[in-house]
C-alpha cells in the first residue's frame, strides 16, 4: 500500500476526492481551499486539502451555502483542515438552522403527498389554499411549508 505524497496534483485531489477540477478551481478562487504553485505555474495541493473537501461536500448536503462554509473555515487558524472538535463547534452553531430546514422538509413531504405539483387536483383539500389571502398576515410565502421557528403555521 502506497503512502499519499505531502502534495498533491490537480489531478490527484480530483481523483481521491471526487470532486471534478473544475469545481476545485472555483473554491480555491472562493478561498475555500488553497494550493502552492510550482516553478512551471502548476497546482499543489497540500494533502488535508482531502479533508478540507470532505468538510466543504458534508457541509453542503447539509445545506449550507459556500458563504456559510467559507465563514466557518475561516474560524480555524492557518488555513488547516477541520478536527472533530472543529466540526463538533461548527455543527453546533448550525442546529437551528438545520432543524428549520428539516421541519420545512418534513411539512413539505407531509401535506403535499396528494399534490401534483400545483396544477392542484383539488382545491378543497389542497393545504395551500389561501382562500381570502387569510394567511397573508404571516408573511411572504407558504406559511403552511415554512419552519416554524420562521414564523410557519399547520
Amino acid at each position: 500500500m502506497s503512502t499519499l505524497p505531502e502534495s498533491l496534483t490537480i489531478g490527484e485531489v480530483a481523483e481521491r476526492s471526487g470532486v471534478p477540477h473544475t469545481a476545485l478551481r472555483f473554491y480555491e478562487e472562493r478561498g475555500l481551499i488553497f494550493a502552492e504553485r510550482t516553478a512551471g505555474n502548476q497546482r499543489r495541493y497540500p494533502r488535508a486539502v482531502l479533508r478540507r473537501l470532505a468538510f466543504i461536500r458534508t457541509a453542503q448536503r447539509v445545506g449550507l451555502s459556500l458563504e456559510e462554509i467559507h465563514d466557518a473555515l475561516d474560524t480555524l487558524p492557518e488555513r488547516r483542515t477541520p478536527t472533530k472538535v472543529d466540526w463538533a463547534r461548527l455543527s453546533k452553531s448550525w442546529r437551528s438552522e438545520l432543524e428549520a430546514r428539516i421541519d420545512s422538509l418534513q411539512r413539505l413531504r407531509d401535506n403535499l403527498t396528494s399534490c401534483v405539483g400545483c396544477g392542484c387536483l383539488s382545491l378543497k383539500s389542497c393545504h395551500l389554499v389561501n382562500t381570502d389571502d387569510r394567511l397573508a398576515a404571516f408573511g411572504p410565502g407558504a406559511p403552511r411549508l415554512k419552519a416554524a421557528s420562521e414564523g410557519g403555521i399547520d
